[in-house]
């Protein structure tokens, strides 16, 4: 699953897939972040599937360019988002004979219940239940985004080209996502100004 964020394009990278599937589900970012995933994907010589399904009408918060709903645990939290994409990735797996999805969750993902490691055991369960037997693994799910890059040696050359504003096609600045991507190339001693 390479959304074109930081998390997945380091996993991309560390673990290099047969194939990465890109999910526009109708987020507002959803162009720059099938740029990053196709340019990453080309500079790694990873197989690229782009999956489409509309979703926006059931999106909430920022990446949705909607009101958060009140149950919402941050701004930009889009209902069932990690179990939509897994669906949408493992429909697209099945049907190119992969068997294995790679998801970049993190340790600090844990804010979201679909974040969390049970969620993550529970999904894998039905994958592994249904025809294709598909696994789900998320291997930096003991890790910050810092520790991930560090661990995978993602080259800045290949990091620089991540999107992870939650708002627009270009980086806001001021959102969650921004604040996070920021941060994490401050702390890996890359001024991000």
């Amino acid at each position: 699953m390479l959304s074109g964020g930081m998390d997945s394009i380091a996993i991309a990278y560390w673990r290099r897939p047969e194939a990465a599937i890109t999910i526009d589900y109708g987020q507002r970012p959803a162009a720059a972040e099938l740029r990053a995933a196709t340019t990453v994907a080309q500079a790694l010589a990873i197989e690229h599937h782009v999956v489409r399904a509309d979703l926006s009408a059931l999106g909430s918060g920022d990446m949705a360019g909607a009101e958060a709903l009140s149950l919402a645990p941050v701004p930009e939290w889009w209902p069932f988002r990690n179990q939509m994409l897994i669906t949408l990735g493992a429909m697209k797996a099945v049907a190119i004979g992969v068997d294995r999805l790679l998801i970049g969750t993190l340790r600090t993902d844990d804010v979201h219940a679909d974040g969390r490691r049970a969620f993550l055991t529970a999904i894998d369960t039905v994958l592994r239940l249904q025809e294709g037997a598909l696994t789900l693994e998320a291997p930096a799910i003991g890790l910050s985004a810092v520790e991930l890059v560090r661990t995978s040696g993602t080259p800045m050359e290949i990091l620089g080209w991540a999107h992870s504003c939650h708002v627009s096609d270009y980086a806001c600045g001021l959102c969650r996502g921004c604040q996070k991507h920021y941060e994490t190339l401050a702390e890996l001693g890359v001024d991000p100004y």
